[in-house]
């Protein structure tokens, strides 16, 4: 790790601020179809490896995703970039908040240096909010980008980009790198974004998947949710109807699941039967793609999910020739 990925892991890092003054709940049970086992295998800690060589953040560490072992273990991990601290302090989300620090400008170079020697097939890049940067992080999204497509040029890029609010022009220059996919989440229903998003607008992250598509409709927009927050079904299925108008093309619901007692309370855990009916819902909506269970999360089977999303638009580009 370089000594600016160490100043930007240690300057001014605070888990929450803003949650802290709330009273610690204790955290639901899981059901059983949400437990998974720990991870151990040799290819999760060949991943691992590779990560720490390079002085890398992933969101897969970062967040405390449930999915890490399984994915880790195919050497699939979602690079975090810009220092893993985010200026924000969603009551969601276990990534640290507190005062970033300088950018590395070595980590385009050696995220894909490791992606390179993951062998990955495709890649999801994301990052924390950068709400100090005058363009939001954009300008070192596209830097990563061309990297990769330097260092790695088989692989396909999906990005997971932060809102880039106030952020004049920014979204241009992200859009002008041409990743494959571009996904932003809603995250949650909007009756609930003051609670649980509170730094953000649902109507501008509206927006902004929908100028993606006005600006180059070739690249696949995707974005997803949390269910359990306490959003009802209506909700939901308006959020659908929300982006199917912005012409979102993939679709993920997952199960919200409580990082730590200070985090947003799990209102309930949704049943497998209802994320079916979710995924039903949702196919009839126009979707090309739609990943609904438990277990899902944004850069889960991300790349199995690419290719069966570019022959869904393959064949309906066929159907209506």
């Amino acid at each position: 790790m370089s000594n600016i990925m160490e100043n930007t892991a240690t300057a001014g890092r605070l888990r929450h601020p803003e949650k802290a003054h709330r009273p610690d709940t204790e955290i639901k049970r899981k059901p059983k179809w949400i437990r998974v086992k720990a991870p151990s295998s040799k290819g999760f800690l060949e991943t691992r490896n590779i990560v720490r060589e390079n002085g890398l953040h992933t969101v897969c560490e970062e967040a405390g995703c449930p999915n890490i072992g399984e994915c880790w273990s195919k050497k699939h991990a979602t690079m975090m970039i810009m220092g893993g601290i985010c200026t924000r302090a969603c009551s969601f989300c276990n990534v640290a908040t507190g005062k970033p620090g300088l950018l590395d400008p070595f980590e385009p170079t050696n995220v894909a240096a490791a992606v390179a020697k993951l062998g990955l097939n495709h890649v999801v890049i994301t990052s924390e909010d950068r709400d100090d940067l005058n363009d939001g992080g954009a300008a070192h999204f596209a830097a990563v980008i061309k990297a990769l497509r330097e260092r790695a040029p088989g692989t396909t890029v999906e990005i997971l980009t932060p809102d880039f609010l106030r952020k004049d022009g920014a979204l241009e220059v992200v859009v002008e790198a041409k990743p494959d996919v571009f996904n932003h989440n809603l995250e949650t229903v909007p009756r609930l974004y003051t609670e649980v998003r509170p730094g953000a607008r649902y109507f501008h992250s509206l927006r902004l998947l929908d100028r993606v598509k006005e600006q180059d409709p070739s690249i696949f927009t995707k974005s997803g949710i949390m269910v359990g927050l306490g959003e009802s079904k209506e909700e939901v299925l308006q959020v659908m109807d929300d982006m199917r108008s912005a012409g979102v093309d993939f679709l993920t619901i997952g199960q919200y699941l409580q990082p730590t007692p200070k985090h947003h309370v799990v209102d309930r855990f949704v049943t497998p039967e209802e994320f079916e009916h979710y995924e039903t819902m949702a196919r009839g909506k126009g979707f090309l793609l739609v990943s609904a269970s438990p277990l899902t999360r944004s850069s889960y089977h991300a790349d199995a999910d690419f290719l069966r999303l570019r022959a869904a638009r393959e064949a309906k580009q066929a159907a209506s020739a």
